[in-house]
């Protein structure tokens, strides 16, 4: 769970020198998703996917500092006076829940570039706005599952992170400059969600994919299912001198249906990342992701409650490959598993 939505809400005391000061960089234009419709992979009504939209940037430079907590402090109200916010103070002192302040304490108060985070926004948009990438910014946050941000949450990129120029800005130019994995869009592509929002439960048919953030489903405990059977065309780990398969590959005839390998919710069903083409990614909870790539045709949509041996989607050869099959991975707190040993024996 993330610090932002573990430290309550306070009132801001009375204005008082901080030792920090900071600086605001000027405005600028990044991105984040909106829902457009879909390629050919998807067929019959065009259900939408997520696109790239105007955000605006709103970075300031926290300088490093120290802070004596008086009496009436919150640690949010701190984090709001210095411009650091309360999960930076947290994790810079080592404090834990219920994150009890004593007067006379010392804080520090940690340099950096912070970003507010804005209503919708996702962590991927804001990386490209730094020109970071996402996984540094979990790392240097110590962001956890369900990643899921916080409306007003401060948001610190890595220390060489820079925004871009102000003025125009070439969408797909800039987009041409990161390259999306999995990893990016099950930890990244989840809105922002104000303080008082709760993420929004799975529905079995929603009419139309879900745009808000999604709460993960309870934790996993039961077993995986093939997803399709068909010879394996590659396993798991290293294929060749500089390559590593994080999933299996497996032959399948074109329009063969693919089946969910277990009960979740889709947390993604789209075509963005180029690789792997028609691509459904499901959670299952307890930290466990399975990936569904090269699909020809995608039968389900993001938010969309799924049970084991659904049919998601049909096989085909979308993506860089050549011929009809489906790339299956298995992914454990970021961590591809190899699928061989989860799945049952055959």
């Amino acid at each position: 769970m993330l610090l932002a939505g573990c430290i309550p809400a306070a009132p801001v005391p009375p204005s008082r020198p901080v030792a920090p000061t900071t600086a605001p960089l000027p405005s600028q234009h990044s991105f984040d998703f909106e829902r457009r419709p879909m390629s050919n992979v998807v067929g019959g009504d065009a259900r939408p996917t997520w696109t790239l939209k105007p955000v605006i940037s709103n970075a300031v430079r926290v300088t490093a500092g120290a802070y004596t907590v008086r009496p009436g402090d919150t640690l949010r109200a701190i984090g709001e006076m210095s411009g650091a916010g309360s999960e930076a103070l947290a994790l810079e002192n080592d404090l834990t829940p219920p994150f009890t302040l004593h007067p006379g304490q010392q804080l520090r108060i940690p340099a950096g570039l912070y970003h507010r985070v804005g209503a919708g926004e996702t962590g991927i948009s804001i990386a490209r706005a730094y020109g970071a990438e996402w996984g540094e910014i979990i790392t240097f946050n110590a962001l956890a599952d369900p990643y899921i941000l916080r409306v007003g949450q401060q948001l610190r990129p890595p220390s060489d992170a820079r925004a871009s120029l102000p003025g125009p800005i070439n969408v797909g130019a800039r987009a041409a400059d990161f390259t999306l994995d999995i990893d990016d869009i099950v930890t990244g592509s989840q809105p922002a969600l104000a303080e008082s929002s709760r993420p929004t439960a799975g529905n079995a048919a929603p009419h139309q994919p879900v745009t808000t953030a999604i709460a993960a489903p309870a934790a996993f405990t039961g077993r995986f299912a093939w997803p399709l059977n068909g010879p394996i065309l590659a396993r798991f780990g290293p294929l060749a001198p500089g390559k590593v398969s994080d999933g299996i590959n497996i032959a399948a005839a074109a329009g063969t249906p693919i089946r969910a390998t277990a009960d979740g919710l889709v947390a993604y069903a789209g075509e963005q990342i180029g690789v792997y083409g028609g691509l459904v990614l499901i959670n299952h909870g307890g930290g466990w992701v399975s990936a569904y790539a090269h699909a020809a045709k995608i039968d389900v949509q993001r938010g969309q409650a799924v049970r084991t041996g659904d049919v998601i989607g049909r096989a085909g050869a979308t993506g860089q490959v050549q011929t009809s099959q489906l790339h299956f991975q298995l992914r454990k707190n970021r961590i591809p598993i190899d699928p061989m040993k989860q799945l049952p024996p055959r």
